[in-house]
């Protein structure tokens, strides 16, 4: 398991590193010289990795679990492999933000490995430097380098992943039980792993394994008991994000509206501006002419030209009236998430059935939390969704130079605004 070929820890860790490098250089240089906001960086230089659920991390490595029931928000909604491992390492001397940041961070750069040498076993290394380069530029990926959980969930996730396949089911125990202590999605293995295990008809130490799985969750509801009385605390103080679950059907249509109609025309509840609505069909109709003759035009124009009218679409719904952000984000949100699910299901005969069915598992958890918000960040952290972009770029080039262009240019993008606590995801 630990030994890792050359070849294997190369090209993972130049895009590891290529795209941390960008994300340094725009929050901790660039920022601070166009920057207008006095207080950026009151905490010190890392502050600029530090908001959201950061302060809820750094509030339970410092003062530990909270909990009620007054609807509001409490610490024990994030689970616990994060924090205690930061305080294990505060333990050794390192102060908090050097410990939460080496974590994320080269947690992020081992599951970008394990991830090469997973697509490269089954689809060989075009598929597996597609995947992996995917993984690391895109835009979300910020969240494998602030202090957020990220880089864990992925690290462990993929190596239970593909441990199951090549069935490990020692190291499906523990790399299962890591994620499910991780974040709450990791119970999405378990399914997965049971459905494979019985289409494949494998022996009962994979279906032990599968329920084993289950070991990081377990041990946080004996601690929810034991210190608060009520063992599923953290799903109770999950009413202080949301009051409601299942799928919300009208936020996203609304973030449809928005895409087709304006986000101005939106919050104003009628079409006040005609041009935003006018210009995405001018849009739409030059797609159409573009698939029509397609064949006439020949592959590359036909790619360029569905990327030109790709980032002229982002452009126009690049912004809210309310925070003026120059962000495609009802566009880009879209995209990963239903795309992603497209995706998934173009693929579902030729990736691991294990994969697809943690994949479509972790889509109906993530759908049904009552929330729009975030959605898109639980969705990046689907591996097996970076697995397929890997074979759909690996066999279609031209559409993964442009694609990796556009997905720095949002990387950038999105480093400045969280670097000025603005909302991401």
């Amino acid at each position: 398991m630990f030994q890792i070929p050359t070849k294997n820890l190369i090209f993972p860790t130049l895009m590891w590193l290529s795209s941390r490098i960008l994300l340094i250089l725009v929050m901790l240089i660039i920022l601070p010289i166009i920057s207008k906001n006095p207080e950026l960086q009151k905490y010190g230089w890392w502050d600029v990795f530090f908001a959201w659920d950061s302060i809820w991390y750094h509030q339970i490595v410092h003062s530990g679990y909270n909990y009620g029931l007054d609807g509001k928000q409490y610490s024990v909604a994030f689970f616990p492999l994060y924090p205690l491992t930061i305080k294990i390492l505060m333990l050794l001397g390192i102060p908090f933000p050097w410990a939460a940041l080496l974590i994320n961070n080269l947690a992020f750069l081992a599951a970008l490995i394990v991830l090469y040498r997973w697509v490269d076993e089954k689809y060989g290394e075009n598929a597996a430097r597609w995947g992996t380069a995917a993984l690391a530029w895109c835009p979300y990926s910020i969240y494998g380098t602030v202090i957020y959980t990220e880089g864990l969930f992925l690290l462990f996730s993929t190596s239970a992943l593909r441990a199951f396949e090549r069935r490990e089911y020692g190291w499906v125990t523990l790399w299962g039980t890591l994620s499910t202590a991780t974040r709450i999605t990791g119970v999405a293995l378990i399914p997965a792993f049971l459905l494979t295990s019985l289409k494949e008809r494998r022996p009962i130490k994979a279906y032990i394994a599968s329920c084993a799985v289950a070991g990081g969750l377990l041990l946080y509801i004996l601690f929810c008991f034991f210190k608060f009385g009520d063992g599923f605390a953290f799903l109770q103080a999950q009413r202080g994000w949301r009051t409601s679950v299942g799928f919300v059907g009208e936020g996203w249509l609304q973030l449809l509206m928005q895409i087709f109609l304006g986000s101005e025309n939106v919050e104003q509840g009628n079409i006040r501006n005609i041009t935003h609505p006018i210009i995405v069909t001018l849009i739409l109709v030059g797609v159409g002419f573009i698939w029509r003759f397609h064949q006439r035009l020949g592959e590359i124009w036909t790619c360029y030209g569905f990327y030109l009218f790709w980032f002229c679409l982002w452009l126009q719904t690049r912004a809210t009236p309310s925070n003026n952000i120059f962000l495609g984000e009802p566009l880009v949100k879209m995209t990963i998430i239903f795309g992603g699910l497209a995706l998934l299901w173009y693929y579902r005969s030729q990736l691991p059935f294990s994969a697809i069915a943690y994949g479509f598992t972790t889509y109906g958890i993530i759908l049904n939390t009552g929330l729009v918000l975030s959605v898109e960040r639980y969705t990046y952290a689907i591996a097996p969704l970076s697995f397929a972009l890997g074979l759909l770029l690996s066999r279609h080039p031209r559409w993964g130079y442009p694609a990796m262009v556009f997905f720095a240019i949002l990387m950038v993008l999105f480093s400045l605004l969280f670097a000025q606590d603005m909302w991401l995801a």
